[in-house]
């Protein structure tokens, strides 16, 4: 590729990432420690999550989603069951800040305050997930690198996988992300119609860089989904459900804090923005090119840290969904590499 689409994070920035999300494990350990209630695991499609299980108020039984499992996070919990720590909110913000100052990519304050308060209000928990231009920017930091594009955006994108895809996130956590997103008093109103679509979406009238999406995979009524626990309507879509399968987990940073969220693989990511990009119609196409930018970013960078494996994985699921998904990914994979043509050989 003639110019690369990222810049690696120096050693000290990825260093500062890894301990602004330790002190962020820390804090929701420490959180679900005061729930009467217990960790453990579960596996979907051979990788293994962390959960925890309590009962509710209600007296139902709920399980809340840690994360994948992994060394350190397991080696938390362990410390933090034995003797309870506390992180302080200053400490966290002023690590983000750091994080951010040594090159680590942060969002609008605005923007980051919204999504904060949904994880404060459970609904990554509840199996919300982080798509997006933010999702793509917080994966830059999570695979060590500073994206070279723009990654400015005035959508802040979710996606639940409702009803209809199994998914490794606890799903029976009962929330209301209206009450979540009003409390914030941000001027965020709910639109039922917007745009001759209906959804869940949120508009501030007097903001436009302030605008909310909620999706989910299209089903065969055509939706919207309706999820009584999340008090939320979900927009379907096509082709959704291939990025809310083996979702991890990355930090949020801002100059207000950090957080973690859910977010898609990046491979899956990637490669679904292949597959939408003969969706967008002629009035999107700034919107279709700069699908293009982003996937051609994650290939590269997942290609130089030697995890093409991955990418053919996610690339032979995808070509095993049917003729539909195979024709519009490789009209995806044409346009990516017309556009980016040093771009590594994707898989065929």
């Amino acid at each position: 590729m003639s110019q690369s689409l990222y810049k690696s994070l120096s050693l000290s920035a990825q260093t500062a990432y890894a301990e602004l999300q330790d002190q962020l494990r820390i804090q929701k350990i420490d959180q679900l420690r005061s729930l009467p209630g217990s960790f453990h695991r579960q596996t979907h499609k051979g990788k293994p999550y962390v959960y925890f299980s309590y009962r509710d108020i209600d007296g139902k039984g709920r399980m809340a989603y840690v994360g994948p499992e992994d060394k350190r996070v397991l080696e938390l919990i362990d410390k933090h069951l034995a003797k309870k720590a506390h992180v302080a909110v200053e400490g966290i913000k002023a690590q983000a800040r750091s994080a951010e100052a040594l090159g680590c990519m942060g969002t609008l304050t605005k923007h980051y305050r919204v999504i904060n308060r949904l994880e404060q209000y459970g609904f990554f928990g509840a199996g919300g997930i982080l798509i997006g231009t933010h999702a793509f920017l917080v994966m830059g930091n999570m695979l060590g690198v500073q994206w070279t594009s723009s990654n400015k955006t005035m959508d802040v994108d979710f996606a639940h996988a409702g009803k209809n895809v199994s998914v490794a996130l606890g799903a029976n956590v009962k929330i209301s992300v209206h009450d979540a997103l009003t409390s914030l008093e941000m001027g965020l109103l709910p639109i039922a119609e917007f745009s001759g679509k209906t959804g869940a979406q949120y508009r501030n009238p007097a903001d436009p860089e302030l605008r909310l999406d909620f999706v989910t995979p299209k089903t065969r009524s055509g939706g919207p989904v309706v999820l009584p626990d999340l008090g939320l309507a979900l927009e379907c879509l096509k082709f959704m459900e291939y990025s809310l399968v083996q979702t991890t987990q990355a930090v949020l940073i801002s100059k207000e804090g950090g957080c973690i969220v859910n977010i898609p693989a990046p491979e899956r990511y990637a490669i679904h923005k292949l597959i939408i990009y003969g969706e967008r119609p002629i009035a999107e196409r700034v919107k279709a090119n700069k699908d293009l930018g982003q996937a051609a970013a994650i290939f590269q960078a997942l290609f130089d840290v030697g995890q093409a494996d991955q990418i053919r994985v996610a690339w032979l699921d995808a070509l095993s969904r049917g003729p539909g998904w195979v024709k519009r990914l490789e009209q995806g994979k044409a346009a990516l590499l017309k556009q980016y043509p040093g771009l590594l050989p994707l898989p065929n």
